[in-house]
């Protein structure tokens, strides 16, 4: 009676290879923990407001913060009024990074938030759905005495979104809005040392521009980038489990063609979920340290939802091909219900993600929640994914509860069976629904881990140890699903042992009328294992 590895493996030999994987898994959050530093870091910028008094502003020139080249600069906005400067001359210069630092390619990405420090005046109010209008460049550099080269330049609208706790009134004025921060600028790669940021807020009453904002003081950013100690130990993870998830997913796959029978579709699916999470696993960022590859982070997106999207669909079939009937079985069409809200929640992800960060390819300063038909379609985008998983689980814990129903009912023929055949299927089912129990825990984890890294400050101190947990976080669950995968193309590879081959059925105390109820039961059905025949239903009941 062939079957599984899951089936005839013994039990010693199976807590042993869980004792490994669960070895692995703890070397997994530990290496995130102890050994990384923090995922990301946070810089903020105050940026230095130069004075350019040509005609001609829109000719290119880099106005730097400080340095042997450094601008014209005023200390404050009040300074300006003596001096006889407008307001469309002055403009605020951010230099990135800090002085005496350097960018790497090892930080990956960039990230830019907002925030303006705007007073307020009695002649000079934020008006409702006020709305603030930059005209911002961006240059780069790898050498302090080279010129600067263009990377983009843009007009950066926002909507300002900010409340004044105080009174308005003379005895106030002077006194900061609190005001919302704002999407300002992402960059896919950080491939040269220094960049520049010049940030201007043309005036102009005649077209309404930057009228009715308040009176801008500062302007402030903060940057945030990828920990380049982060990267590597997330690339070595990339690098040591690529070849382990394609070498057992080669082995699974050579096993299956082995069989005399074709693949069923749940073997079928998977080596598809082998294949997804190969994928993922590729270590192509590597090739970001020396080429300035801005779409890393949209490629990383796609890769992730094509995963998950697998991984979803292959809980959905490995429930249901525990439950249908054999008329009803090896066929992906008979799961459109269900897989269909994955892929429908999958595609509006996929469209959000290509009207945010594809647009970025060309407009780092662009943002799809700047504006309210983009806010309202993201919005859409998102709540229709959301339902659609919702619509999912549910789905999920139905098929769930009617294959532990289904196995329940089967149970009942185990009594009239010899003791050694029945401790056999118990055993089976035993281990069929701790697996069950495995998944619903790995999902589990997945959730609290998330959760516990947002509430958390990042990193928790146990005497002279700090332990990182957002980088617990990304290692462990990253591993904690390579495991996953692993164990499932191991474990559901078929064996090469048969059950009983070396037994007669007198050894194993089975008698004429309990080999026919175990015959009717699960034989004369293909299937990757013993309880996916168990499990069927027939198609005449």
């Amino acid at each position: 009676m062939a079957g599984a590895i899951i089936e005839n493996m013994s039990t010693k030999k199976l807590c042993i290879v869980g004792g490994i994987l669960l070895v692995f898994q703890i070397v997994a959050f530990l290496v995130g923990g102890l050994i990384a530093p923090g995922p990301t870091t946070a810089v903020s910028y105050m940026s230095v407001k130069c004075v350019d008094v040509r005609k001609n502003h829109h000719k290119t020139k880099w106005l730097m913060p400080w340095g042997p080249n450094q601008c014209d600069k005023i200390r404050d906005i009040d300074e300006a009024i003596p001096r006889e400067i407008e307001a469309n001359d002055i403009v605020f210069s951010v230099h990135i990074p800090l002085p005496a630092m350097e960018m790497s390619p090892w930080f990956q990405f960039m990230l830019f938030i907002l925030q303006l420090d705007i007073a307020f005046r009695l002649n000079n109010q934020i008006r409702e759905n006020a709305e603030v209008s930059m005209d911002v460049s961006l240059a780069y550099r790898d050498d302090m005495l080279a010129e600067w080269t263009e990377m983009a330049r843009e007009t950066v609208p926002r909507k300002l979104k900010c409340t004044f706790t105080s009174p308005k009134t003379v005895e106030h004025e002077g006194r900061y809005y609190e005001c919302d921060v704002l999407p300002f600028m992402e960059i896919g790669s950080v491939a040269h040392k220094y960049y520049l940021l010049n940030i201007r807020l043309p005036v102009s009453d005649k077209r309404k521009i930057n009228v009715g904002i308040g009176e801008i003081k500062d302007i402030r950013l903060v940057g945030i980038h990828q920990n380049g100690g982060f990267t590597k130990v997330w690339f070595a993870m990339k690098t040591f489990l690529t070849p382990s998830i394609f070498i057992i997913m080669v082995w699974y796959w050579r096993r299956i063609t082995m069989m005399s029978r074709p693949p069923v579709l749940l073997e079928k699916v998977i080596f598809a979920l082998g294949i997804s999470m190969t994928f993922i696993n590729i270590p192509v960022e590597w090739f970001s340290i020396g080429f300035d590859w801005t779409w890393m982070l949209l490629f990383g997106d796609i890769r992730q939802g094509i995963f998950y999207a697998m991984l979803l669909s292959f809980w959905i079939i490995f429930c249901g091909e525990h439950m249908m009937d054999q008329h009803e079985r090896n066929h992906i069409s008979g799961y459109w219900k269900q897989v269909g809200p994955i892929a429908v929640g999958s595609f509006c992800l996929f469209i959000f993600d290509m009207c945010e960060r594809g647009v970025q390819l060309s407009n780092p300063f662009y943002s799809v929640w700047t504006t309210d038909v983009g806010t309202e379609l993201a919005m859409a985008f998102i709540i229709v994914a959301g339902i659609c998983l919702c619509l999912y689980f549910l789905f999920l814990c139905f098929m769930v509860f009617q294959v532990f129903q289904n196995i329940s009912g089967k149970q009942s023929s185990l009594p009239a069976m010899s003791k050694v055949r029945r401790l056999h299927y118990e055993g089976l089912i035993f281990r069929f629904k701790f697996l069950m129990l495995v998944t619903l825990a790995c999902a589990a984890m997945t959730v609290i881990f998330f959760i516990v890294s947002q509430v958390t400050e990042g990193h928790w101190k146990w005497g002279g140890v700090t332990v990182q947990v957002n980088s617990a976080f990304f290692t462990g669950i990253y591993g904690m699903w390579n495991l996953y995968v692993f164990a499932l193309m191991f474990l559901y590879a078929p064996s090469h042992k048969n059950y009983g081959d070396d037994q007669s059925n007198g050894d194993l105390g089975v008698h004429s009328g309990e080999e026919l109820q175990l015959t009717t039961t699960i034989t004369h059905v293909d299937g990757p294992t013993e309880i996916y025949k168990l499990t069927r239903k027939e198609a005449q009941e």
